[in-house]
């Protein structure tokens, strides 16, 4: 690091649990974050903040009015822009040395499989389970960590699902793929602007934790918000020995 770069990420440095060694890990991360929402806004903000050397940011749609109550990293002048070119922009305000890759489409299941491949952790911000599920898939062959939000109304939920042991659960012993589940979007039931920012930020911060080999990560564990309440829940998630996607 330069000396400008010892400025920047001082705070981290300061950290015992992270010092150079563990700033120098993130420099040299490479992160695929899928989905430049709500939650991926946040997530990616904090992943370039903090020094990740790469991001990999995946988005086919394009900013909208409707978006700026809660998708941070895009602006009103931005409207009808790629969200993967506009959360490019905002990350090179932020932090110019971050290289960002911005990809706009909805990548399919080999596309995912290269993708996921070339990373050192993957963040799930989309919002419909066929595609989790094909994010999972791919964590899984590729043995990446994954770090799954999920936000609607006031409620919310993160969690890591890490394949690199063989004996963790997947998204998919979470939340079967064989089983029928409705997606809800937000322009029908909306959501709570604060509460993206709250569980993107958390995606954030276990994929830091993975990088740097720190502290003890969700996996295994589902973290739930009551955004009324402002209470969490923790519960164990067991790893299914039949799953489909995991148990092969």
């Amino acid at each position: 690091m330069d000396d400008s770069q010892l400025l920047r990420y001082s705070r981290h440095i300061l950290l015992d649990e992270i010092g150079i060694e563990g700033q120098q890990k993130l420099l040299a991360a490479r992160v695929l974050v899928v989905g430049a929402g709500g939650l991926g806004s946040p997530a990616a903000l904090y992943l370039a903040a903090s020094g990740v050397g790469h991001l990999t940011i995946v988005d086919d749609d394009a900013v909208d009015l409707t978006n700026l109550q809660r998708q941070i990293a895009h602006t009103t002048a931005r409207v009808g822009q790629p969200k993967a070119l506009s959360a490019q922009e905002a990350i090179a305000a932020v932090n110019p040395d971050v290289q960002v890759t911005a990809l706009i489409e909805r990548a399919g299941e080999a596309r995912l499989a290269e993708l996921v491949a070339a990373a050192d952790v993957v963040l799930d911000c989309t919002d419909n389970f066929q595609t989790r599920h094909a994010i999972n898939r791919a964590c899984v062959a590729a043995r990446v960590p994954l770090v799954s939000g999920a936000v609607i109304r006031f409620d919310g939920q993160v969690s890591v699902f890490d394949p690199r042991t063989g004996t963790l659960p997947c998204y998919s012993c979470l939340f079967p793929q064989d089983q029928a589940f409705e997606d809800v979007a937000c322009s029908t039931m909306g959501v709570f602007a604060p509460l993206v920012g709250v569980v993107g930020a958390m995606q954030a911060a276990e994929a830091l934790k993975i990088v740097m080999g720190i502290g003890e990560t969700l996996a295994g564990r589902l973290l739930m918000l009551d955004g009324l309440r402002m209470e969490w829940t923790s519960i164990g998630v067991a790893r299914d020995a039949s799953c489909p996607a995991c148990s092969r």
